[in-house]
């Protein structure tokens, strides 16, 4: 099979990740096609910035199943979007050939090699492969709100999970919901739904939280629980001690704190680049529409709604206790803060975490050292882009990280990975840092869970902080 006496060279890519028949054959009509296959793997790295989670062989264990096929003449690593048309090019290939579930998707390789789309293998695929040598996760959704179809979508983005029911406050809600994207169950209440899945995604309205994750853990069903996880210190210890007893998995989903330039920031920001770190400012503001939920007392406003965020950075950038903390804010006319600046004094450093929901500022965060700075620009909590600032100037760097979709998948995988692995904690977000969180929550709450919206200012010792 040549042209003008040349093998006909035919190139193919894919993850091959826990290689099976599918795979096998896959590469046997790709190679059936000429005389020379090359085929391509994704790097571990390509993957994850692809947004493609959970791959459970590592690169070298792929390229090794590969080779041991004996159909590949020659293996090469697919690292970077748009390296498909210049491997066409530089390897001189005239045929690409990828499984049919990709149908269409690379037509605009024709203008360099004719594009053939290979019937897949049906009913084998390395999701079932997963799903029968690891088991796969189901997973209900309680709660139907915007946040609960972007977790949909990024969801499957994940191996080892399977959507199988939701629940909401409204039946018919959760069946529109249902059918909108694709799960087969639409549950009558809670309870129904809590008997059918093996873990639970709460996102409904904050004040549920607590109760929800409670019966979850009693029911034996792992629980991952969007912020703010609770409303007090005590209540997120209480939950967290019941998972440990329980063996279960407990996660607040925080997602910032599952990113990868999040974690990569810590780790630069503690590792003492910078000097010993003297300050953390946090900003996440909001303009809120008129009837939007975070509007509505008594369990709205901007410290309960957005202050998960910038106390995260600070617990974990600089990892003590404080020993006061303060609150400045102006009320809404709605009866909730608009606008909340909570300020902390630790025994080396100070802090400050600024929130609103009622007026606009620049989302960035900023850590001063005695060394040196680390910037990170609106939106600071995709953490896209880092940048780490010295006295002299031919040190300064500049960092740029993954963050892929809407970043939900970092925390959907960390949970998944959790379940898979009988690991009962995450370094990424611990439960210390959510009792930190849960605690200031409270503190500016007050016990009557009500804000006065009088402009006010008040200082607490360590103990009442929570």
């Amino acid at each position: 099979m040549k042209e003008n006496d040349k093998p006909v060279k035919v190139i193919t890519y894919g993850t091959f990740d826990l290689l099976h028949e599918g795979h096998l054959r896959l590469l046997r009509r790709a190679k059936a096609l000429g005389d020379h296959l090359i085929v391509g793997v994704t790097s571990d790295q390509f993957d994850a910035n692809r947004g493609k989670l959970n791959v459970r062989d590592s690169l070298m264990v792929r390229i090794s199943k590969v080779q041991a096929t004996g159909l590949a003449d020659e293996i090469i690593i697919e690292d970077y979007d748009g390296q498909k048309v210049n491997d066409i090019q530089q390897y001189g290939a005239a045929i690409f050939a990828i499984g049919s579930d990709w149908e269409g998707k690379f037509d605009y390789l024709a203008d360099y090699c004719r594009v053939v789309y290979l019937e897949r293998t049906a009913g084998v695929s390395s999701t079932q492969l997963r799903a029968e040598t690891l088991g796969i996760t189901r997973l209900g959704i309680a709660g139907t709100g915007s946040i609960a179809d972007r977790f949909v979508a990024e969801a499957l983005r994940v191996s080892g999970l399977e959507l199988e029911a939701v629940a909401g406050s409204d039946p018919q809600q959760a069946r529109t919901f249902a059918e909108r994207n694709g799960i087969p169950r639409a549950c009558a209440d809670y309870g129904d739904l809590l008997a059918t899945v093996d873990a639970v995604y709460l996102c409904g309205p904050n004040e549920q939280h607590f109760e929800q994750a409670k019966q979850a853990l009693e029911s034996g069903v792992h629980v991952l629980c969007e912020k703010p996880f609770t409303l007090s210190a005590e209540e997120s210890c209480y939950l967290y001690a019941l998972a440990e007893e329980r063996g279960l998995v407990l996660l607040e989903a925080i997602k910032t704190a599952y990113c990868p330039g999040f974690i990569r920031l810590v780790a630069l920001a503690r590792s003492g680049v910078i000097g010993r770190i003297q300050c953390v400012d946090a900003t996440f503001t909001k303009l809120a529409l008129p009837g939007a939920p975070e509007l509505a007392p008594p369990y709205g406003g901007s410290v309960t709604e957005l202050a998960s965020y910038p106390l995260l950075a600070i617990s974990k950038i600089l990892d003590c206790a404080p020993d006061t903390v303060s609150f400045d804010s102006f009320g809404l006319d709605e009866g909730v803060d608009g606008f909340t600046r909570i300020s902390f004094r630790y025994p080396s450093a100070i802090a400050s975490a600024t929130v609103a929901i009622g007026a606009k500022s620049e989302g960035h965060l900023n850590i001063s050292g005695t060394g040196g700075s680390i910037y990170v620009p609106a939106p600071w909590w995709k953490t896209t882009d880092v940048l780490v600032r010295f006295e002299d100037p031919s040190r300064n760097q500049e960092l740029r990280f993954p963050y892929a979709g809407d970043g939900l998948r970092y925390e959907i995988a960390e949970f998944v990975s959790m379940i898979r692995d009988g690991r009962g904690a995450s370094y990424k977000l611990r439960a210390k840092d959510s009792a930190f969180i849960a605690g200031i929550i409270g503190r500016f709450r007050g016990s009557g869970g009500r804000f006065d919206v009088v402009p006010g200012s008040v200082t607490v010792p360590l103990a009442a902080a929570g």
